[in-house]
């Protein structure tokens, strides 16, 4: 899989659902021009409808303070927000929770100002205070959500839209926020079930259908992914970066030719586009069109040097073509590019199993298996290899485990084709 943003990002909504609020394109920053948009009239967040509706009436002023010139009153820190003086604000609702420490709204709109000020862990203890002591007070448990999100404890931020939802299922925003939360944590195949919901109730807005895109496409879902990637491309044509993950999507369907035309579209697009080259290549390197895939390896490589996964299959084509010490040189380089790239180990242990440099090839497969375990390829070569040294226990156990691999790989593949059946049904059959 290419991600768009090779630094792991995505795209977070920018939606007329959020009409008090802003949100940028990763999942970790969610601007809010107005912050914190669900409860009514936000810059008077202790307006007549909201304390009224808590049973607190504005005319009961607390025990007369001094903040900043101002008295500790809940009419005090409105005047403030009024003016748009938050940080004063924030210091006039502290005080009037000082005084009255059993006042949830007070400690609500306190909440509210500091997140105005993006200081979310202070408003985050604020909300749950205020929660603890009127758990039924509107919207604050979506604030709380909020407050998580802005921090990046998107789990956090799950816990309290989920909360939400438990008691308004229809809350689009608690929707597409969860689902961004589950997107953010790779949690894709729960992302696509919020996302989805959210794009139904949004479907002019182009971001919820990237995100549920490549929420699907991560989540093996490839014809929902093929679905949102041909709606973005009915709006944008003009996107290489679509047209890639339409062509990794197609690909995942087992529709090489369809993916390649795909590929074909962005490469005549952008062809300077990052992982274009290399998307196109690599279908051609699965078809068996080694000189295909090496032109279009190079060209990548060309935009970017330190392509690991193009230099990695483009090692692998030297190898095939007998031009071994090339192969080496071009995966000593992967690894070095990223020492995190799995493949590239698993090839070099590879190259130097077959050389019988036993020395070098036993850490890069062992890197390779840390990794991830739970690839059978790597495991294999240290089978193959541990019966070149003799290390007979050693070679059963990681033969062993290759075996155990593939029939868990079998029977996840036969419970993914048995999901698609059923969900293909109509409900009545279900």
């Amino acid at each position: 899989m290419i991600p768009i943003d090779q630094g792991g990002g995505g795209y977070a909504p920018k939606s007329n659902l959020f009409h008090k609020a802003e949100l940028s394109f990763h999942p970790s920053t969610v601007h809010f021009s107005s912050i914190f948009f669900y409860i009514p009239t936000v810059c008077r967040l202790c307006s007549n409808y909201l304390l009224q509706s808590l049973g607190v009436s504005l005319f009961l002023f607390l025990l007369a303070a001094n903040v900043l010139g101002q008295a500790a009153t809940p009419s005090a820190a409105i005047s403030l927000e009024q003016q748009q003086k938050w940080p004063e604000a924030a210091q006039a609702w502290k005080a009037v929770t000082t005084q009255n420490p059993n006042d949830a709204a007070a400690f609500a709109a306190m909440g509210v100002d500091l997140a105005r000020l993006q200081r979310y862990e202070e408003a985050a203890t604020a909300y749950r205070k205020a929660l603890r002591l009127n758990p039924k007070l509107p919207g604050i448990q979506l604030n709380l959500g909020l407050a998580e999100y802005k921090r990046q404890r998107w789990a956090a931020a799950a816990t309290e839209f989920r909360a939400v939802l438990a008691t308004d299922p229809g809350n689009t925003q608690a929707q597409t926020l969860l689902g961004m939360s589950y997107y953010a944590t790779k949690k894709f195949e729960l992302a696509a079930q919020y996302l989805e919901l959210a794009s139904k109730a949004n479907p002019s807005n182009p971001e919820l259908h990237q995100m549920l895109a490549e929420s699907c496409l991560f989540a093996k879902k490839a014809e929902c992914a093929i679905e949102q990637f041909r709606i973005l491309l009915q709006q944008s044509p003009d996107s290489a970066p679509t047209h890639v993950l339409m062509g990794q999507a197609l690909d995942a369907e087992g529709k090489p030719e369809e993916a390649i035309a795909e590929f074909e579209a962005a490469e005549r697009i952008a062809p300077k586009e990052p992982n274009v080259h290399y998307a196109l290549g690599q279908m051609h390197w699965k078809a068996q069109q080694y000189d295909k895939a090496k032109k279009e390896f190079e060209e990548e490589l060309a935009l970017n040097p330190n392509h690991e996964q193009a230099l990695t299959l483009l090692a692998d084509i030297e190898w095939k073509n007998d031009h071994r010490e090339a192969a080496l040189s071009l995966l000593q380089k992967a690894v070095k590019a990223n020492k995190d790239y799995r493949l590239a180990h698993v090839e070099l242990g590879t190259i130097y199993l077959a050389q019988k440099n036993y020395k070098e090839a036993e850490p890069e497969l062992l890197r390779a298996v840390k990794l991830d375990p739970n690839e059978s390829d790597a495991h294999y070569q240290l089978g193959r290899l541990y019966q070149a040294l003799g290390r007979k226990a050693e070679a059963e156990r990681e033969l062993k485990t290759v075996q155990e691999l593939q029939k868990k790989a079998d029977q996840d593949l036969a419970e993914q084709r048995s999901r698609q059946t059923t969900e293909g049904k109509p409900a009545e059959d279900k």
